[in-house]
């Protein structure tokens, strides 16, 4: 099971950026994957999850500015984040808790928002 994230990166606050996380190694369609973010000094936090069709959830700060889609074609989830905040600054992972019982996460892409 392999979770690899792609997309951060130095953007001003109200800006944009659209996260990736392809999946590999399992089959994709079966499982949920989330994201989940860590900033400087703070716990690890989770910000969305990929469930299918509109049944997707969000943490409360995140709502109506985040969207989280799955392309099951390719495997890759993406967060797409919009009017991007300061407190935004984080390490952001995707995870999917696997059959087994195990929980799988990506090495994290680092999204800062600063002017």
């Amino acid at each position: 099971v392999q979770l690899v994230e792609s997309g951060g990166g130095l953007v001003q606050p109200g800006g944009s950026l659209k996260l990736s996380c392809a999946v590999s190694g399992i089959p994709f369609s079966s499982y949920i994957i989330a994201w989940y973010r860590q900033a400087p000094g703070k716990e690890r936090e989770f910000v969305a999850d990929s469930a299918h069709g509109d049944s997707a959830t969000y943490l409360d700060s995140v709502k109506g500015r985040f969207t989280v889609s799955r392309d099951e074609d390719k495997s890759t989830v993406h967060l797409q984040m919009n009017s991007l905040k300061p407190e935004d600054t984080a390490v952001y992972y995707c995870t999917l808790h696997y059959s087994d019982g195990r929980d799988f996460w990506g090495p994290g892409t680092r999204v800062t928002v600063s002017s």
